[in-house]
């Protein structure tokens, strides 16, 4: 997917340093200098950072996904390869100086670091670029920029994040989660902006994860829908239908349609990770044995989703039946956001102001997986579980099920199962401890 000169500008980008927000410099003849993409960078350059930007946001994607998913009882990794997994990120407390805490934080502040090293590149370029074409820049950067930073706060929850780091010797204060969706809100609202000031194409290719969505009109509506993401998270539902309505959102489309990062296992490419092979030693990542209990008779996500194993995996007092299988190969596509989330956003959005409108949401969602229409009761709170049922079976392991029972308050023994003395309910990961004092 990546010829040999983006790898390379890559190359630069990952090093970038999660904790100071810098890039450090690699010598290398043969690539351009950070200094050159900030002050003098050619047309090309900035097209290959343009599409570094989008290739370097998949380094470390299986470490979120799955840490998360861990927290949330939805899946086990019962390998064995590493005794935390089963032992301190269920246990707690998590390690402020262990990679459980800082791997994804670096991850995601590589990408923020990099949108801002896009979007200085584009400022001082030699190419030329006229106001609509930079605006482009600018929209898809910011856009990047904040999607990073919202899977940062969902991560560091109470314990915050810094928003500005885009300059390394005066970092911006770590802010709380209130403040840090307010401030992405406004990221992606200027974003919008200035995707809506764009020419009609980008000036740089996007891979086919962006298929449907690599203009800047269509870019917008993926902008949009990561803004109603955000308003539901902020518990503004009318915002979040308003939001909805501006993206790429469809009752009547295909669940699948959104944007997605995509994998080759060709050339300078990487492979897809979060794909487990079905039955095979030392890919024991077992779904929690409630999923598959608590399903309902028929539900085709249960037997798309998982793989029963010859005999159940077991480790550490831990114990699974099934074996993970939302990906079938290496090279599948992990969504960043479909079709699907937004049907059940805008029954959730829905709920206490139209609950004829939720049922009719909820139902598109049963009955692609087989089930019959909803027949449950009608107040609000039957309709907010039955929403987070349907959310529970749609997006398993991709990252949601922590975050929603965090933040509808029930993130509690309820919903998350406890099965071992000594197992806790964590809600937050902590600030690093390098960034601590800083």
């Amino acid at each position: 997917m990546f010829n040999n000169k983006i790898y390379k500008i890559l190359l630069v980008l990952v090093t970038v340093s999660f904790f100071s927000c810098e890039l450090e410099e690699i010598p290398n003849s043969n690539a351009p200098t950070l200094e050159s993409f900030a002050n003098n960078a050619s047309q090309a350059d900035v097209q290959s950072l343009a599409v570094g930007l989008e290739a370097i946001m998949r380094n470390d994607l299986d470490f979120h996904y799955e840490t998360v998913s861990y927290l949330a009882r939805e899946y086990y990794d019962l390998s064995g390869v590493d005794p935390r997994y089963t032992g301190e990120v269920l246990k707690g407390p998590l390690d402020n100086n262990g990679f459980l805490t800082t791997r994804a934080y670096a991850a995601w502040y590589r990408v923020v670091k990099s949108a801002n090293v896009l979007i200085t590149a584009v400022e001082n370029s030699q190419a030329g670029f006229n106001d609509s074409v930079k605006a482009s820049y600018y929209g898809y950067a910011k856009t990047i920029k904040a999607y990073a930073l919202l899977m940062l706060a969902n991560r560091q929850y109470t314990n915050g994040i810094r928003i500005d780091v885009s300059d390394p010797d005066n970092l911006g204060p770590i802010v709380g989660y209130p403040e840090a969706l307010t401030a992405i809100a406004g990221i992606l609202d200027d974003a919008a902006g200035n995707l809506g000031s764009s020419p009609a194409s980008f000036d740089f290719s996007l891979s086919a994860g962006y298929t449907g969505f690599n203009t800047p009109s269509t870019f917008l509506e993926f902008n949009r829908a990561l803004a109603a993401r955000v308003a539901l998270y902020q518990d503004d539902k009318a915002k979040a239908l308003t939001l909805l309505n501006q993206s790429f959102f469809d009752l009547n489309g295909s669940l699948n349609k959104g944007v997605a990062h995509v994998f080759g296992a060709t050339g300078n490419d990487i492979l897809n990770s979060l794909f487990y092979v079905l039955g095979q030693s030392g890919q024991e990542f077992v779904i929690h044995n409630s999923w598959i209990a608590d399903a309902e008779a028929g539900d085709t996500r249960v037997t798309n989703k998982s793989f029963l194993l010859s005999a159940p995996a077991s480790f550490d007092g831990l114990s699974g039946t099934h074996q993970i299988a939302v990906y079938k190969s290496n090279t599948d596509p992990v969504y960043l956001i479909r079709n699907e989330e937004l049907i059940l956003m805008y029954a959730e959005a829905n709920i206490g102001t139209n609950n004829t409108e939720v049922v009719t949401a909820i139902n598109v969602v049963r009955n692609a997986a087989g089930l019959a229409n909803y027949s449950g009761g009608t107040t609000d709170n039957d309709l907010t579980e039955e929403v987070l049922i349907q959310r529970r079976y749609s997006l398993l392991g991709e990252g949601h099920r922590w975050v929603d029972l965090r933040r509808l308050n029930r993130l509690n023994t309820t919903y998350v199962p406890l099965d071992r003395a000594g197992d806790n309910i964590l809600d937050a990961f902590p600030t690093p401890f390098s960034e601590l004092g800083i």
